[in-house]
């Protein structure tokens, strides 16, 4: 599997990479942690080797679920999680206790999940935070610094103090607020690595979702606006749309819309949730997949006939209390 740099860090991360929500298994249904951990490591032997994670993801289960598919296989791999607790000293405290359920004495990346105030914490001064992850770093506790969900005037605020080595915002063919308000060009601009989440629309990407069948009220994906009503509809318009491409690739939708992601512009990786080894093991297949440039301008077509409907500078896909 190719790598790309990640922004101006010397970190080399795989093109796909796997996404460990699932695994925390809250806000999830009928997922296992022996599921969890024979996924990873089929992703794994498919090339993958940067995972991504967060102590948020089941109160830190899923990190401890990831050391465990990794025992005996960290040479190589690359780990990133993400942190809420912006204080200095709780974030000190935060990453101290990632490591420990990482089993590991450093993390690759470590990201502020989400920007101080959101969700109605605490306000905490980006300064302050990203002294504290500086510090980190010089401890080599933390080699690169990243953040999650930040639009372009929060990254400028927050290169004030620190330099920021990867984005990682929502963003798949029916989801690009993030490149839509120029938070992507100020990636661009300041040469800050991009790593998409829900890169197949938290599977409504993959055909196996229809009019009767949709997430449980349980499922954390109920709450995202892209299946609720009118967009659903609209995005399962997009999906039939997108058949007769995948099939001239002899591709599944999953690969061909991972595929997209990650030959635009700016793009390092693409982040897929996957339950089983057989779904990992399939969309990993669409890091080699190269779709040419009349297909890739129809999708984005097909994309937009989605997007285009959102409230402009719609970025939160959730709709959360």
């Amino acid at each position: 599997m190719q790598t790309r740099k990640l922004g101006q860090s010397d970190l080399e991360i795989s093109t796909i990479t796997f996404g460990c929500w699932q695994a925390g298994k809250d806000s999830w249904t009928g997922v296992t942690d022996e599921d969890s951990i024979a996924t990873m490591r089929a992703a794994l032997d498919a090339g993958i080797t940067f995972f991504d994670t967060a102590e948020g993801y089941g109160n830190g289960h899923s990190e401890e679920v990831l050391a465990q598919a990794l025992e005996g296989k960290r040479d190589g791999v690359l780990i990133a999680t993400k942190t809420n607790d912006l204080t200095p000293e709780g974030l000190t405290a935060a990453c101290e206790k990632s490591m420990s359920r990482l089993q590991t004495d450093c993390i690759d990346l470590y990201q502020i999940h989400w920007p101080s105030g959101t969700w109605g914490g605490e306000v905490v001064p980006i300064e302050d935070t990203l002294g504290a992850m500086l510090k980190l770093q010089a401890a080599g506790k933390i080699r690169a610094l990243g953040v999650s969900n930040f639009n372009a005037g929060q990254i400028e605020e927050a290169l004030q103090y620190a330099r920021i080595d990867s984005l990682q915002p929502p963003y798949s063919l029916l989801w690009r607020g993030f490149e839509d308000n120029g938070t992507f060009a100020a990636c661009a601009q300041n040469e800050i690595g991009i790593i998409s989440y829900s890169s197949i629309a938290q599977g409504l990407l993959t055909g196996k979702f229809n009019s009767e069948n949709r997430p449980a009220e349980s499922d954390n994906r109920s709450n995202n606006m892209l299946f609720q009503d009118p967009h659903f509809g609209r995005a399962l318009e997009a999906v039939e749309k997108l058949k007769p491409i995948a099939e001239k690739y002899s591709a599944t939708l999953a690969q061909l819309a991972t595929a997209w992601v990650i030959a635009q512009p700016g793009m390092t990786s693409a982040i897929v949730g996957a339950r089983t080894p057989e779904q990992i093991t399939d969309i990993a297949r669409a890091a080699s997949l190269n779709l040419d440039a009349d297909d890739l301008a129809q999708m984005n077509s097909i994309g937009r006939e989605v997007t285009d409907q959102f409230p402009a500078n719609s970025v939160n896909m959730w709709k959360w209390d």
